[in-house]
């Protein structure tokens, strides 16, 4: 509630996503000395995301400054295809989760996110999995991502 409440468009991505609460309310909601019903919590959270996410695409520097950590880069956690969709056969059951340190790709993978670039991020992700050696296949299809800034 404190970043929709004290960061431009905030009263407005809470609009847009429904809350039609009273100033009263939601400062009640902010102190915490009220809270709200679970439809409007999925709203306000629905609102925070999309605010966020609005913010971080119009600011792409800190997010590139944020990931890139002064030439340390970032840590990302790779999970492995489910394998419950894969035939019986060729199943494997003893793949992991990878972690990586991921250096120096940051300003180009933020680059082609805000500009919608798949092409680039797929070349992006290709050049990080092929560290994985022989597990790289079960590793190439990506369900989503998920960025913590």
């Amino acid at each position: 509630m404190r970043y929709l409440t004290t960061t431009k468009g905030g009263p407005q991505a809470l609009t847009d996503a429904g809350i039609h609460a009273t100033p009263t309310t939601i400062r009640a909601w902010t102190r915490g000395t009220q809270r709200p019903r679970l439809a409007n919590l999925e709203a306000i959270d629905t609102a925070y995301w999309n605010l966020r996410a609005h913010n971080v695409l119009t600011n792409p520097g800190a997010l590139k400054q944020h990931l890139n950590r002064g030439g340390r880069g970032t840590r990302i956690e790779i999970h492995p295809v489910n394998q419950t969709t894969v035939y019986e056969p060729r199943r494997r059951d003893n793949l992991r989760i990878q972690h990586r340190q991921v250096r120096y790709i940051w300003d180009d993978a933020v680059d082609a996110l805000v500009a919608s670039d798949l092409t680039t991020l797929e070349d992006l992700w290709d050049d990080i999995i092929a560290e994985l050696d022989s597990d790289w296949g079960a590793y190439t299809y990506v369900s989503f991502i998920g960025i913590g800034a």
